[in-house]
């Protein structure tokens, strides 16, 4: 793969990664939403008024059109499986900006999602 190939896949799974961990961090601020038809006004104003959420959609949005030009560039049969950096990504995220913990087995897996990554990437 080349470099301006990588680039954009990467840039793609890094701003996934990113806008899952804002739309967690806007649930951590909004507390728990009721998903239901009566309760959609109030849930939709209490997403709309937190920028977590906000900044998470715009996130999903620049990753969707990043990933549409890398996928222009790259076999889907490598592009997709290195979406699974963004579990990598967003471990780090949840565990040094939302406070969440990871255990011994949590870091071991994500060197195997490395180092799968690494071999599938060696392919292209």
């Amino acid at each position: 793969m080349n470099a301006p190939a990588l680039l954009l896949v990467m840039t793609g799974v890094v701003l996934n990664a990113l806008a899952q961990s804002l739309l967690k961090a806007g649930t951590n601020r909004a507390g728990p939403l009721e998903f239901s038809l009566a309760a959609a006004p109030e849930t939709i104003a209490r997403i709309a008024g937190q920028w977590p959420f906000l900044l998470g959609f715009a996130a999903y949005g620049i990753s969707l059109v990043v990933w549409i030009a890398a996928l222009s560039r790259v076999p889907v049969t490598v592009a997709y499986p290195m979406l699974s950096i963004g579990y990598v990504i967003n471990a780090l995220i949840a565990r040094w900006w939302l406070g969440e913990s990871l255990a011994a087995s949590g870091w071991l897996g994500m060197a195997l999602i490395i180092a799968g990554v690494t071999l599938i990437a060696r392919q292209a």
